[in-house]
This record gives structure tokens, C-alpha cells and sequence, in this order.
């Protein structure tokens, strides 16, 4: 008999969860409409860049003319050849500053291979009735050029020395400083070059360096995707086994939770004693030794730190401090820890019965990588938006009859004579930037910041659809009367359609709070950036803990929205009146949710170490062992792929 009231307070509970399941209506209206029209312009947005963009200003290098290596009429000839480097140096070329370092004043022409050892035109060879064609090599000259009728001293458009260059990863011909030691001693007599090895290695690291910070960082990260693409089948095949562990972890929860639990603190534990002795009996050792951290002072190589005392008992220090830590939460919550671990078998059960659920964070994850792929194609195309500007600049600016050329004529590659310039034969019309005075690109800036902005809402809102949808999943299980037989048949996809059918505005307001905050960081992070010369203490501090606050508010918001998901699946309410019940009950419960939250948070976390840590390290070693790796794929992929297994796993454990 006493049994009965409870009896009848879940058979209500189960009809009332059926009537809001039921009986919905369309949340935060206005939110969702404007939400949409964010989606349509950034739609129109992304249009507008591809008609005008042009990324192949990323992802090739130009020519003197504008032509792009690697394609084209080019499409043999990737590298760029920079013909005399020295006037790259912005400090001693007048031209180099007049073009603000947008390009190079000499002559670059597009080569199959860049110049492997040091040769030179020879004086005598300067000399009348001598024949180009012999002096010259083609493969270093401009393509329209026809060495039978070319003059030696008028026409600087071969190259006339080279001064042993390398290929290095931005596609150009850069000199090596290392080789300039082997130049020949008589190279003092090469005209325009300068008398001096030292003066010379100066000027190619002032020019050289010019060049390279002109250069946008999607070069570089242009060639870091090349390097992946050498090794994606390893990282797909270490994904592939990361995932089927992970399952077989998710299905060992479920029988074996408290035991694996457990063993998993324990492990830890045990582990964490294990570098305490390691560390005492490193340090011990070293002790012995001489060598302190003063001596070595700083150096890149850290293996000489490993060999020094002080940095074992650094370690020594943080391992008991850990350890401490560790213990005193075992013992303070282990009741909790109980509660815990309860919940993580009832959550596996619950997985166990809606195996789909497994599978959304695949499209959450496919959703976001969508979402990256529009904002960074978008923003690629903008930045390269435009038309190309070509302008007359002297190649050789000491000459009498160049003072006139100051870099600020616009001309057309393709109809360009330099008979026109009959005092100055070493003028050329050559690329400098895209153009910034039409409408599109005076407006860029602004496109670019809708560009951030609609990419910071909609990844929000695909991470708010997820937590909503394995809400509403959930949901379903937990108000299910006799289970599984009265849990929907498809529980996840119902979740799904319920969250785009009658609450995308609420999801859209929810995504927006946070979006604001983040901005708000962003141009924070910003004014810093600019103003970080400039501050004083005081400014710093005061950045600082703005910092501080903002990343504090932007948790919060995280907690809240989640929570506020959960309420709007089960009741089907607006964001606001969701919000609301959800802070109230957690206030209600404070210290047990957040104990609790965290336990669980920290078991999890053992588990994906786990994974992360094992799987990782068997990839790390066979790609190393099988893969023939570029400049980055050593470091970079296996860092990536720990990272993206992480990810992965948050993804798989954030059911929980």
C-alpha cells in the first residue's frame, strides 16, 4: 500500500512527459527568423567571394608579370626565381620602399629547379659581339624573351649569377647563407655584387627577409595540409581502432563500471607513485653531478635540462602535489564517487538501448567541419578578392634615367613596351597587390567580420542541436514507464526533428548569447594585440583580468545553455523560461552538481587518457616507422591526430 503513491506519481510523471512531447508549439519566433536571414546573407557573402577571390594568389607564387607558377603556361615550372635578391633589402633599394615590401623591384620569372651551385657572368662576357645565347642559360631568362636579339647590358632580364640556392617550403629560391662560404674568392668581381661575404649575407637576410613577412600564413598552411595529405591513410586507420576501443570501452561500462572505475583511479594513483620514485631516483642521481640549471643556462636542446637536478625536483614537487591532491579527493568523496559511478552505469544502459545515439557526434562533428570549411574558403576568397594591379618599376633604379619611375604608374602587362621608357631600358611592368579602391574591396573589411561573426553563431548552434537532440534522446529513456518497451522507436531521430521543427529559434537565441561573449573576447584579444607596445602595467593588468572575466562568463554561458537544452527538450519552452528553471535547479542543488559534475568529469577523463594515450602512441610509432615524411608530418600529424582523437572521444563521452 505505500508502494502505491510513488506507483502513482511516476505513471503521472510518464503522462506528463507525454503531453509536452506532444504538445508543442514554435519557440523564440523572431530569433529564428533572423537567425535565417544571417544564414542567407552569409550565404550571399560567400557568392560574392567566389566571383571575385581568387585563391591561387595563396596558394602559387607570381611571376614579374603576374603569370602563376605551377599552372598555366607555368604548369612545369612551380618554383619562383627572384633574379637579384640583394634588391629585396628595403634599407639600401628605393624601389623596395616605395612598394612597401608588396613585391620584390627585380625580375622573377617561374623555373622547374632552382640553381643547385654558384656560377656568374663573367666581365669579358659583357663585352661587344658577344652572343646572349651562349652567356646566358634560357631556363633562367624571361619566356619572351629571344637571347639571338637581346643585349647584354640593356636587358637584365636573365639571371646573371646565382648565389647557391635552395628550395624552400613557400615554393621561392632563396640563397643559403650556410653555402656562402664556398662562394669563389674572385667573386668580388662580378658586377653588383657587393665586395664583402659579410655585406652580402646582409643584404640576402635583409631582402630575404622582406619577402617572407610580405607572405600570408596560409602558405605555410597551405604546406602543412600537403604533409597531411601524405598521411591521412594513418590517421583514418587510427581513428578507425580509436573508435572500436572506444566502443568496447562504453560497452565495458555498462557491466563492469565500478570495477574499471576503480581500477582506473587506482591506476592512477599508481602511476602517479611510480614518477615520484622515478623523479626521487633521478634526482638523486643528478644530484651527484655538477651541472645545475645556471650552468647550462637557456639552449633549445631540452635533453640538457633532463640532465640537471633541479628539473627532477621540479617534477618531484608537482607529482606529490598531485598525488596529494588525488588522494584527498578519494577519501573526502568517495560517497560520491559512488553516486558517480551509478550514474555512469545507468547512462550506459541507457546507451545501450539507443545505440544511434553513438552515431550523432559523427554529424555533429561532419556539421562543424562543414561550418570550417564555408568560413575558411569564404575568408580565403576575400582576402584575395579584387583585380591584380600592375605598375612600372625600374629594375635598376641607380641608373640615370630611372629617377623619373617612382613605382606609381599603373600599366598592362600584356601591352607593356619598354621602348616607351627609352632612358630607362630596365623598366618593367610588373604585379604588385590586388586593387582596393572599387566598392567590394572597400566594404572587405566589413565582409570579413560578417564572415566571423555568422561562423561563430552557427558552429554554436550545431553544438546547441546536438546537446538538444541527445537531450530529448535521453529524455525519452528516463521518463520511459517500463523500459525498453515503452521507449520510442526511434528516440534520437525524434529528438532531432523536435529540435529543428519547434525550437530552432530557441537553440539560435542560445547560440547568439554566446556568440557575443566570444566576440566580445575577440576584440578584446584584439585591442591587446595592437596596443601590447604601448602599455604600461597598470593596462596590462587591467586586459588581464578582462580576460579573466570574460573567459569566466563564457563557461558559464556554456553551463547555462546546456542545461536550458535539457528543459527546452523536455518541456518544450522558450530559452528564457528554460534558463530559468534550469539555474533554479541547480541552485537548488548546488554543491551536489557540481560535485558530482566534476567526479564524473574526472572518471571520463581517466578513460580518454586511456585511450587517447594507448591508441595514440601505436599510431605515432607505426606512422613514423612506415610513413616518408615531409618537413612537418612527423610533428605536426601525430600532435594532430592525439588532438583530433581527444576530440573524438569528448564527442563519444559527452552522452554522459
Amino acid at each position: 500500500m505505500q508502494s502505491l503513491p510513488c506507483s502513482l506519481y511516476l505513471i503521472l510523471s510518464h503522462f506528463l512527459f507525454l503531453f509536452f512531447f506532444l504538445h508543442r508549439g514554435c519557440t523564440d519566433i523572431i530569433c529564428c527568423i533572423l537567425f535565417l536571414l544571417v544564414i542567407i546573407g552569409y550565404i550571399v557573402v560567400g557568392v560574392l567571394a567566389w566571383i571575385y577571390g581568387d585563391p591561387r594568389d595563396v596558394l602559387y607564387a607570381r611571376n614579374s608579370t603576374g603569370w602563376f607558377c605551377g599552372v598555366g603556361p607555368n604548369k612545369d615550372r612551380p618554383n619562383l626565381l627572384y633574379f637579384d635578391i640583394l634588391k629585396c633589402a628595403m634599407s639600401v633599394n628605393v624601389m623596395a620602399n616605395v612598394l612597401n615590401g608588396f613585391q620584390c623591384p627585380t625580375t622573377q620569372v617561374c623555373v622547374k629547379e632552382c640553381p643547385s651551385d654558384f656560377w656568374a657572368v663573367k666581365i669579358q662576357s659583357y663585352l661587344p659581339g658577344e652572343n646572349p645565347a651562349k652567356v646566358f642559360n634560357p631556363n633562367y631568362c624571361v619566356p619572351s624573351l629571344n637571347l639571338n636579339n637581346a643585349n647584354l647590358v640593356s636587358y637584365k632580364r636573365c639571371l646573371k649569377e646565382s648565389i647557391l640556392v635552395t628550395l624552400l617550403v613557400l615554393g621561392r629560391c632563396f640563397p643559403d647563407i650556410t653555402a656562402l662560404g664556398n662562394i669563389p674568392s674572385d667573386f668580388a668581381n662580378v658586377p653588383g655584387l657587393p665586395t664583402s661575404v659579410n655585406d652580402t649575407v646582409a643584404l640576402i637576410k635583409n631582402g630575404t627577409g622582406g619577402i617572407i613577412n610580405s607572405f600570408n600564413a596560409k602558405d605555410i598552411a597551405t604546406r602543412i595540409f600537403a604533409d597531411f595529405a601524405s598521411s591521412w591513410p594513418w590517421i583514418i586507420l587510427g581513428l578507425v581502432i580509436a573508435m572500436l576501443v572506444s566502443l568496447l570501452f562504453l560497452l565495458l561500462l555498462r557491466f563492469t563500471a565500478p570495477v574499471m572505475v576503480w581500477v582506473l583511479i587506482f591506476g592512477v594513483l599508481a602511476a602517479g607513485a611510480y614518477g615520484i620514485w622515478h623523479c626521487a631516483w633521478e634526482y638523486k642521481n643528478y644530484k651527484q653531478n655538477s651541472a645545475t640549471i645556471t650552468t647550462i643556462g637557456f639552449t633549445t636542446n631540452f635533453q640538457s635540462y633532463l640532465e640537471v637536478q633541479e628539473t627532477w625536483l621540479a617534477f618531484l614537487i608537482i607529482l606529490c602535489i598531485v598525488e596529494g591532491i588525488l588522494l584527498l579527493t578519494l577519501i573526502f568523496l568517495r560517497t560520491r564517487i559512488l553516486i558517480a559511478i551509478a550514474l555512469i552505469q545507468e547512462s550506459s544502459k541507457a546507451i545501450s538501448y539507443m545505440m544511434s545515439t553513438l552515431l550523432y557526434p559523427v554529424v555533429t562533428f561532419v556539421l562543424l567541419v562543414v561550418c570550417v570549411a564555408y568560413w575558411g574558403a569564404t575568408a580565403l576568397y576575400l582576402a584575395t578578392s579584387g583585380s591584380p594591379t600592375y605598375k612600372v618599376v625600374a629594375l635598376n633604379s641607380t641608373m640615370n634615367g630611372c629617377s623619373s619611375i617612382d613605382g606609381t604608374k599603373n600599366c598592362d602587362p600584356l601591352n607593356f613596351n619598354s621602348s616607351d621608357y627609352p632612358n630607362c631600358p630596365s623598366a618593367s611592368c610588373i604585379f604588385i597587390n590586388y586593387n582596393s579602391t572599387d566598392t567590394f574591396r572597400k566594404n572587405l573589411q566589413y565582409l570579413h567580420i560578417y564572415n566571423v561573426v555568422a561562423f561563430l553563431w552557427c558552429v554554436n548552434f550545431v553544438i546547441a542541436l546536438g546537446q538538444c537532440t541527445l537531450a530529448g534522446a535521453f529524455a525519452s529513456y528516463y521518463w520511459a514507464f517500463e523500459k525498453p518497451a515503452d521507449i520510442p522507436m526511434f528516440p534520437l531521430f525524434g529528438g532531432f526533428i523536435r529540435s529543428l521543427r519547434y525550437h530552432l529559434g530557441s537553440l539560435a537565441f542560445g547560440a547568439l548569447i554566446l556568440t557575443l561573449v566570444q566576440i566580445m573576447r575577440l576584440i578584446l584579444e584584439y585591442i591587446d594585440q595592437k596596443t601590447r607596445g604601448s602599455q604600461n602595467s597598470c593596462v596590462r593588468f587591467i586586459i588581464c583580468c578582462l580576460k579573466c572575466c570574460l573567459w569566466c562568463l563564457e563557461k558559464f554561458i556554456k553551463f547555462i545553455n546546456r542545461n536550458a537544452y535539457i528543459m527546452i527538450a523536455i518541456y518544450g519552452k522558450n530559452f528564457c523560461v528554460s534558463a530559468k528553471k534550469a539555474f533554479q535547479l541547480l541552485m537548488r542543488n548546488v554543491i551536489r552538481v557540481v560535485v558530482l559534475d566534476k567526479v564524473t568529469d574526472l572518471l571520463l577523463f581517466f578513460g580518454k587518457l586511456m585511450v587517447v594515450g594507448g591508441v595514440g602512441k601505436d599510431n605515432i610509432d607505426s606512422s613514423s616507422k612506415s610513413v616518408t615524411a615531409g618537413v612537418f608530418v612527423k610533428i605536426l600529424c601525430s600532435r594532430f591526430y592525439v588532438i583530433i582523437e581527444y576530440l573524438c572521444e569528448c564527442c563519444r563521452h559527452s552522452h554522459y
